[in-house]
């Protein structure tokens, strides 16, 4: 694990190693001062960590909370395009290469787009299970776990909504991406030695 991190910093990524999801969670809380302005990406990780909730239950920040039950639309794309304009950005990764690269794949982008380029800083939630030898291991990841798993997770809420299911992974992974760092600590990789999201 030390080796990974190693490459992660040098990679240019600020790194936090933690054992458990309390652990991720009071980390990433601290990193998140009053009077920031906080944009989400979509991530099962930073849920289960409970970071989510706690973002959401906070009075000092400013939250573009796409998640909000009852808001249109309109209001979701919204609060999405505010999101790459903030000091932080909250997300998870599909896989993350041990030579330092995060591998991604979107459905309307906003994610991968915000750890490329947008908020000011990024912090990325990630379990040890998402870590993968190679480029070619963390594009099957994606496809063959990650994509699958939210395929079905979104089509259960359709149906609990009385909606038809209409994601497939020509819908929820159209948007590729790998990247590694590029402007030092910009993006904070908080490591979990936990399974994780997808």
């Amino acid at each position: 694990m030390q080796t990974l991190i190693n490459t992660l910093e040098d990679c240019g990524y600020a790194v936090d190693f933690v054992q458990t999801k309390d652990e991720a969670l009071a980390v990433a809380s601290s990193k998140i001062v009053s009077g920031m302005r906080v944009g989400l990406g979509g991530s099962t990780s930073v849920a289960e960590i409970g970071l989510l909730d706690s973002l959401v239950k906070r009075d000092d920040i400013k939250l573009f909370n796409q998640y909000e039950k009852g808001i249109s639309m309109d209001e979701n794309i919204r609060r999405r395009r505010e999101g790459m304009l903030t000091d932080i950005y909250v997300t998870g990764t599909n896989a993350i290469t041990k030579d330092g690269k995060l591998v991604n794949a979107d459905g309307s982008g906003n994610r991968v787009a915000a750890l490329i380029f947008g908020p000011k800083k990024v912090i990325v939630v990630v379990g040890v299970n998402k870590i993968v030898d190679s480029l070619e291991d963390g594009f099957k990841r994606l496809m063959d776990v990650a994509a699958t798993k939210n395929v079905d997770r979104m089509n259960n809420i359709a149906k609990s909504m009385g909606k038809e299911p209409r994601h497939n992974l020509d819908n929820i992974a159209n948007k590729f991406t790998y990247i590694k760092a590029d402007e030092k600590d910009r993006i904070n990789i908080i490591l979990v030695n936990e399974e994780l999201g997808y």
